[in-house]
């Protein structure tokens, strides 16, 4: 029987917006034992992920990229649009200045077998499932397709 990421999904999951603080998604992330939140706004719609990825620049630091000088003139031999941004999710101090933007989201009744390898391609850890309107209501996580896994070879 083929699953759907309704089966597995986590339902109704923890959700930040935008203008949360990022001290208070570190300890939600922390007491919940969770990767990644959503991130909706006042209409509970999708508009990113926060996860423990885009929290640990708040730690590393951020080295500014390698440059030479010639005849007075900056060259950056690194992007230096890269830094900015790796700076900003540094220094931010509200989920939108560090979440990822552009969210990956599926459907409820797409295959788990879809879903994770849409997963697998984007290199990503966890979805949003988006219901009507384009209103979370759940989350699917590499952790729940695993489970889902290990489930079937108990039957």
């Amino acid at each position: 029987m083929v699953k759907t990421v309704a089966e597995v999904m986590t339902p109704d999951p923890i959700m930040v917006g935008p203008q949360t603080s990022i001290r208070e998604v570190i300890k939600i992330i922390a007491e919940q034992r969770i990767s990644g939140l959503p991130v909706v706004d006042n209409a509970g719609k999708l508009v990113g992920i926060i996860s423990e990825t885009d929290l640990l620049w708040q730690e590393a630091g951020v080295e500014p990229p390698v440059y030479i000088m010639f005849l007075d003139s900056v060259i950056y031999l690194e992007n230096p649009a890269r830094y900015d941004h790796e700076l900003h999710k540094a220094l931010g101090q509200t989920v939108e200045e560090v979440m990822s933007g552009h969210p990956v989201s599926v459907k409820p009744d797409l295959s788990l077998r879809k879903a994770a390898k849409l997963m697998q391609e984007k290199s990503i850890r966890r979805v949003a499932v988006t219901g009507d309107g384009g209103k979370v209501i759940g989350i699917l996580s590499s952790g729940d397709i695993v489970r889902a896994m290990a489930a079937e070879l108990e039957e």
